[in-house]
C-alpha cells in the first residue's frame, strides 16, 4: 500500500481567524498536492503556552468532542484527509492531558492517543499543564494504515517506537513542539537539532518503519518575560525505513511538504535488516526497571569494595 503524506509545519499567528485561515489553506494545497494524510504541529490551535507556569492557560483546556475536534473533523470530511495533531484536553476537574487526535476522511475519529512522556524544563514545564497518557502505546487504524502516533518528547524513547512497531503500525508520527533557546551559541543549536533529527531517523532504522515529524516554526515569545522564548526549528520530514529522507529538513516557515511511502519499502527493510527477528526478548527484563544499581560498596562487576576512609 502506498500513502501521500503531507508535513505541515506553522508558526503561531495570534489572530485567531488569520491563524485558521492559514490552517484550512495548507490542509486545502496539501490535498490539491495529492495528501492523503496530513501531520499538523502539536497544539496547533494555540500558542506554545508551557514556557512558563501560569494558571491562565488551563481556561484554553477543552473537552475531547470541543471546538477543536469539530474544526479538524469538518476539514478531514470537506478535503478527504486523514489528519492528525494534539489539542488540549480537559478530562475532567484538574486533568489535563495533551492528547493526539486523528481525524478521518469522513470526519469521524478515528482514535486518539495521550502523550506518555512529559518534559520539565527550562521553557517546557508541559507536567504543570499535562497528565501522562494512559492509553499506552497502540497504534490507531486508518484508512491509510495502522498510525503509531506519538507526540513530541516521546520522540526521544526508544521503547516507544519499539512498542508502536511491534503492534504493527505502517508509520510514526509524531507532531512536535521543539526549539531553540535564542541565548544559546549556535554551535549548542546545530548540536541539539542533528540530535534530534538523528534520534529519529535511528527509530526508523532499528524498527524498518517510516517516520513522519511536523514541527511547528516561528518565534515564539515567553509571555512571563522570565525567559528569551523559542524560537521553533520547523525541520519537520518524511523518512524512509531506512531513515533516507524522502521529505527533507527545512528551516522555513509554513511549509507544505508531500510525499509518497510505500509499506513494500518496509517489507524489503525488514527483510534485509531482520531486527525484529533477531531481538533477545528473554534478556530484556532489566528494561522494566528505572536503573540497574551496582551492589553497595562496588563501582562495577570487577572491582573490589571501596575502602571505608574514616
Amino acid at each position: 500500500m502506498k500513502r501521500c503524506v503531507a508535513v505541515i509545519e506553522t508558526a503561531w499567528e495570534p489572530d485567531a481567524d488569520t491563524h485558521l485561515a492559514m490552517l484550512e489553506a495548507a490542509l486545502r494545497e496539501a490535498r490539491t498536492r495529492g495528501a492523503e494524510l496530513a501531520l499538523l504541529p502539536e497544539l496547533v490551535f494555540l500558542p506554545y503556552f508551557c514556557q512558563n507556569p501560569s494558571r491562565e492557560p488551563f481556561a484554553w483546556a477543552e473537552p475531547l468532542e470541543g471546538p477543536s475536534l469539530e474544526r479538524l473533523a469538518r476539514w478531514a470530511k470537506t478535503f478527504g484527509l486523514v489528519i492528525v495533531t494534539t489539542i488540549f484536553e480537559r478530562r475532567t476537574a484538574g486533568l489535563y492531558h495533551n492528547t493526539a487526535v486523528v481525524l478521518e476522511t469522513d470526519g469521524t475519529l478515528a482514535g486518539i492517543y495521550r502523550k506518555m512522556h512529559i518534559p520539565d524544563d527550562p521553557g517546557y514545564f508541559e507536567k504543570y499543564y499535562f497528565t501522562p497518557g494512559d492509553l499506552g502505546f497502540v497504534p490507531i487504524e486508518t484508512s491509510v494504515g495502522r498510525l503509531g502516533v506519538l507526540v513530541c518528547w516521546d520522540q526521544w524513547f526508544p521503547e516507544a517506537a519499539r512498542l508502536m512497531a511491534l503492534a504493527g503500525a505502517h508509520l510514526l508520527l509524531y507532531p512536535t513542539a521543539i526549539g531553540w533557546n535564542p541565548a544559546d551559541p549556535q554551535s549548542t543549536r546545530e548540536q541539539e537539532l542533528d540530535a534530534w533529527l538523528t534520534v529519529q531517523r535511528a527509530h526508523a532504522i532499528a524498527n524498518g518503519c517510516p517516520v513522519v515529524t511536523a514541527n511547528r516554526c516561528g518565534f515564539e515569545a515567553d509571555s512571563s518575560g522570565r525567559t528569551p522564548g523559542i524560537q521553533f526549528w520547523g525541520h519537520g520530514f518524511l523518512s524512509g525505513p531506512m531513515g533516507e529522507y524522502l521529505i527533507a529538513p527545512e528551516h522555513t516557515q509554513n511549509r507544505i511538504a508531500v510525499a509518497e511511502v510505500d509499506d513494500l519499502a518496509m517489507e524489503r527493510t525488514r527483510q534485509a535488516w531482520p531486527f525484529l527477528r533477531d531481538r533477545r526478548i528473554e534478556a530484556y527484563q532489566n528494561l522494566l526497571t528505572r536503573a540497574r544499581e551496582s551492589p553497595p560498596g562496588r563501582i562495577g562487576p570487577n572491582f573490589p569494595k571501596v575502602p571505608d576512609s574514616r
